[in-house]
């Protein structure tokens, strides 16, 4: 027996309507799918930290996400596993013409340049007929606009150099502060104009190269290490944080800075 036919048989077992397991029973596409999400975060997290062992463990974990829905989707007579591995090595193939057909593509760019074409051809296979169509609502706030305006972007809606970008950034930022520093302060109002500023800042990250998601997991990180090691200094000191002033924990902050630098 193969891995995956293993791994495949003992999801058929753990659904199993008289002898599988009482939880696995019970779940339903809907039910499974938060797990779906933290799985990949999972191994998002194993690869950032170089992980390779953790790595490994992760993207099993992740596998069998994939084999739990298909086993659900069999059990309902829609799809198996089997129509899983054929639906994306259709697409992979369907994709790379200049691998597998007759298609010219010397460049990455000339590669991703054919990549958008043809899904804008599957698109409208669907009825799809807006470059948007197809982005999931699901996805993370910061991913999902990175995508949209990328995706605006193929189709030339789109600055050609940073200067508007950037004006549009300090722009929203003064619509935010407009909105703060009424006498009545209207919150939905301010709340759409600080979702405007982080679009906005979303833009400017894409067009400096770089995905907010991926920048603000790494300020995250940086913030949280730096904040333990404030929390360190202010007990070496016999505090607690809460007994600190925020002179005391500025000072500390700043302390930790020059630490970072001289690394």
């Amino acid at each position: 027996m193969t891995p995956l036919n293993r791994l495949l048989t003992i999801m058929q077992t753990l659904r199993d309507p008289e002898r599988g397991c009482p939880w696995d029973r019970q779940q339903t596409f809907a039910s499974i799918a938060p797990y779906t999400l933290e799985e990949t975060y999972e191994v998002i997290d194993a690869i950032q930290r170089e992980d390779f062992a953790d790595l490994r463990g992760e993207l099993g974990d992740l596998l069998f996400q994939v084999v739990f829905y298909a086993q659900m989707a069999d059990e309902q007579q829609r799809f198996n596993f089997d129509d899983v591995c054929n639906a994306i090595s259709d697409k992979l193939e369907r994709r790379h013409p200049h691998i597998f057909g007759d298609v010219q593509a010397e460049t990455s760019e000339e590669v991703l340049q054919n990549w958008e074409a043809i899904k804008h051809s599957e698109r409208a296979e669907k009825s799809q007929h807006s470059a948007l169509d197809d982005i999931p609502k699901a996805l993370p706030a910061l991913m999902r606009a990175h995508k949209i305006q990328k995706r605006c972007s193929t189709v030339g809606f789109d600055w050609n150099n940073l200067g508007p970008v950037l004006d549009k950034v300090h722009e929203e930022i003064d619509e935010v502060m407009h909105e703060a520093q009424q006498a009545v302060v209207d919150n939905d109002k301010l709340e759409e104009e600080i979702g405007d500023l982080l679009f906005a800042t979303v833009n400017l990250s894409r067009h400096l190269g770089s995905k907010a998601e991926v920048a603000l997991q790494k300020a995250n990180d940086k913030f949280e290490r730096r904040f333990r090691q404030v929390e360190a200094i202010i007990s070496s000191q016999g505090l607690v944080m809460s007994d600190a002033t925020l002179d005391q924990m500025e000072e500390a902050w700043q302390q930790v800075k020059v630490l970072e630098n001289k690394q």
